[in-house]
Formats: C-alpha cells, sequence, structure tokens
C-alpha cells in the first residue's frame, strides 16, 4: 500500500546515490531537488510543486538517485513502489502523456548536449544529411540500405534540385543491391515468447500495423520527419547514426524493444537510421493513433516511460565521459561505464572482459580510431589491459576507477 510520509523542514527525502525504487508525490508543503551539471559541475535546483511527482525516473530505471531532495518546510508526500505507481497510474492518460513528453525532452536535451561535444551541426539541412546517409551506406557496400535512404528521400524531396544525383546513387545501388541479395544467410530468429509481458501485442487486432523487414532494409531514416514508432516483435534491429560522412553503430535492439518514439513525442527529425538486421517483424502505429493506443493498452506507455528512464541514464553516462578532457582517464572511464551496466565476472574480482573492439571503445570516448588506439597503446605498456579481436581484459577495474575518477576531478 502506498505510505504517507511526514518531513519536517530541512529533511532529506534522498540523496544523491542513494538506491531507492520509490516514487513520490509532493501533497503538501515545498520541497526541492538538487542536482549537479555534468559539464559545468555547478548545482541546479529546482522546486517541486505539489501534486508533482518525483524520483519515477530512477524508480522505473532502477539506478541509482540522480539528485537530492529536500523539504524546505514541514511537508507531506505519498511514497509507491513501482508496481503501486504501475497499478494506479499505468492506465491514466493523462498522467502517461505528461511524462512521457517531460522524459522525451530529457533525453533530447542530453543528446544536443553530446552532438555539441562532438562538433557536430545540430542545423544541418535535412536534404543534405540524408544524402550523406545514403553515401555513408554505399561507402561501406550496404546497397540495399543505400537504395531504402534513396527512395526515402524521394518521397520527402520529391522537387529537390539535384534529385538526378540521387536516382542516379540508387540506380548503381540497386544493381549491386541485386547480386547482394541471395548472400545472406538465414538465421534464427528471436521473437516475443509466450512468457513475455507483451504476448498482448501477438492478438490478431495488432496484426494490421504488422510490419516485415528484409536484411539490411532501412525501417526508419536519420533526419527524415518522423510519423510512426516501431515495436519489435521477431528479429534484430541495428540503429547507425550518420557522423562526418561516416554511419556509427549505435545499438543492436531485440524483440519487445521499441524505437522511433521520440519523434512521435516532440515533432522532431529522426536522430539516428534503424535498419534490419536480418529478417525483421515490426508493429507499426502511427502518430494519429499513438495516443489512442497509450490510452487503451497502459503496458505501453509503462514500457515507453522505462525506456526513456533508461535511455536518459545511459546518455547521461556518456556525457560523463565526454566531459572529461584526460584521454586516459576518459578511456578509464568508459571500461568503468561497460562494468556498470554489463558486468563480466572473472575468478578474479579485479579483472574483467569485455566483449569489444577499439573501435567500440572509441566510439563510447568520441575519439578517432586511430587516437583511441594510441592510448589504448599506453595502457598494454603499463600491462593494464590486453587487446584481442573481439575482446579486451582489464587486469583491475579499481585501476581504471582510479584513473577516472582522477580525471573527473583534475577538469573541476
Amino acid at each position: 500500500m502506498p505510505k504517507l510520509m511526514q518531513y519536517t523542514k530541512g529533511s532529506i527525502v534522498y540523496f544523491e546515490g542513494d538506491k531507492d525504487e520509490r516514487v513520490f508525490i509532493l501533497q503538501k508543503g515545498i520541497a526541492v531537488s538538487t542536482t549537479t551539471d555534468i559539464e559545468t559541475k555547478e548545482p541546479i535546483t529546482e522546486q517541486i510543486k505539489n501534486g508533482e511527482f518525483f524520483g519515477a525516473k530512477s524508480a522505473l530505471g532502477h539506478f541509482p538517485r540522480e539528485e537530492t531532495v529536500t523539504v524546505l518546510t514541514d511537508a507531506t508526500c505519498v511514497a509507491l513502489s513501482v508496481p503501486e505507481f504501475e497499478t494506479m497510474f499505468g492506465g491514466n492518460k493523462g498522467v502517461m502523456m505528461k511524462m512521457l513528453r517531460v522524459f522525451s525532452g530529457q533525453l533530447r536535451q542530453v543528446h544536443k548536449k553530446i552532438e555539441s561535444i562532438l562538433n557536430q551541426d545540430n542545423t544541418i539541412n535535412p536534404m543534405a544529411a540524408m544524402i550523406s546517409v545514403a553515401q555513408a551506406f554505399y561507402d561501406d557496400e550496404k546497397f540495399r540500405s543505400c537504395c531504402d535512404v534513396c527512395i526515402a528521400f524521394l518521397k520527402r524531396f520529391p522537387n529537390y534540385y539535384d534529385k538526378n544525383e540521387v536516382i542516379k546513387l540508387y540506380t548503381i545501388s540497386k544493381a549491386h543491391a541485386d547480386k547482394q541479395a541471395n548472400n545472406y544467410d538465414e538465421e534464427s530468429i528471436e521473437d516475443i515468447n509466450s512468457g513475455s509481458p507483451l504476448k498482448q501485442f501477438n492478438l490478431p487486432a495488432f496484426q494490421r500495423f504488422a510490419k516485415n523487414y528484409e536484411p539490411g532494409q532501412v525501417i526508419i531514416c536519420e533526419f527524415e520527419p518522423g510519423d510512426a514508432f516501431y515495436l519489435i516483435q521477431s528479429g534484430k534491429v541495428q540503429l547507425v547514426k550518420c557522423v562526418n560522412g561516416t554511419n556509427k553503430n549505435l545499438d543492436i535492439l531485440r524483440p519487445g524493444e521499441l524505437f522511433g518514439e521520440m519523434a512521435i513525442l516532440d515533432n522532431s527529425p529522426r536522430s539516428a537510421t534503424c535498419m534490419a538486421a536480418g529478417h525483421v517483424q515490426c508493429l507499426e502505429f502511427s502518430k494519429a493513433n499513438f495516443e489512442i493506443l497509450v490510452a487503451g493498452n497502459p503496458q505501453i506507455a509503462l514500457m515507453l516511460l522505462k525506456s526513456f528512464c533508461k535511455r536518459i541514464y545511459d546518455q547521461k553516462r556518456r556525457l560523463k565521459i565526454l566531459v572529461i578532457n584526460d584521454l586516459q582517464a576518459r578511456i578509464a572511464d568508459v571500461f568503468c561505464m561497460l562494468d556498470e551496466m554489463n558486468p563480466v565476472s572473472m575468478t578474479n574480482k579485479s579483472l574483467r572482459r569485455f566483449d569489444v573492439t577499439i573501435q567500440d571503445i572509441a566510439r563510447w570516448a568520441g575519439l578517432s580510431v586511430d587516437l583511441t588506439r594510441a592510448e589504448i597503446d599506453k595502457y598494454i605498456s603499463r600491462n593494464k589491459i590486453e587487446v584481442f579481436e573481439n575482446y579486451i581484459v582489464v587486469h583491475s577495474i579499481a585501476d581504471m576507477e582510479r584513473m577516472a575518477n582522477n580525471g573527473q576531478i583534475s577538469r573541476n
């Protein structure tokens, strides 16, 4: 049952870093949340209004508190467990949509900060940008993907002044793609099993939303307007972002995961390209029926909330890495992040094996592969790590933590 909590003036509801999976509602009194800006290290204080939720993001995402909450007067709060929050508010369309928009906006702001640090142009022309995505796929010999981006471009911008060049790129890519078509190996398809909380989406009523995609087919293209979002039913979806004319792999999504929802909520262009990694089946939901879908299917709203919570946390963690000026410390913090997100236990408590490559480390650190390799060579020369073809062994994760902490202190 939800608990009524009484706090006296000056009390702390919870501290930054606490592991506390409760959602709070301020009923009476004045409370403020204080966070530390990742870039400037300056405190940011915001007032919590009566009737507002707080603590929901870390509770739903199952990660430590990002802020300290203090009451400035005697105050009364209601504390709910995550299951209690889901039961009481999961079916409330107004609450769900408000929280989704707030979390979407927060995630977009973190993305903008990361793009700024990586010197990416936020005002880039979407037509030029989509062409660069198509060209990057062509350069990578992913010809099917290049064709799909060209088609999406011509549909969006039929009057483009130089569309003949896009048609030419499509024609050349199509010829190559036809030759590649029979070279894909059949693979086992992951799907939403009968025990999944999403099993209701296998019902016949949802089949009218089903879309099938072939290997390499682009589902949504970076920089195009967003008018649909997707739930993966089977197969895997690769997320790719075009950086300085080169497509960089961001993530692999699996059955039960959603993508494309950010553009639905804040009317922004697509922030990444999503392509089928093998044969994929998705449910496609349009912008027009999004709110109706959420209202009638609380499970989707809760999934989206939890997805945003995790993505905000992950992106803030990456931003924390990118603001470290010392490159050795920055790379050390990448290993710390990997250990936090997906630790690999070994016989030696301090030894870690991470199934990543130097290219992966470079992406998370926001550095070129050559520069990353040079910095990692310094670690190798000091016998701190070993690099293999498909994995890296860190001899002491504690050493990496000390290096990362020293780098964070030195920039203050």
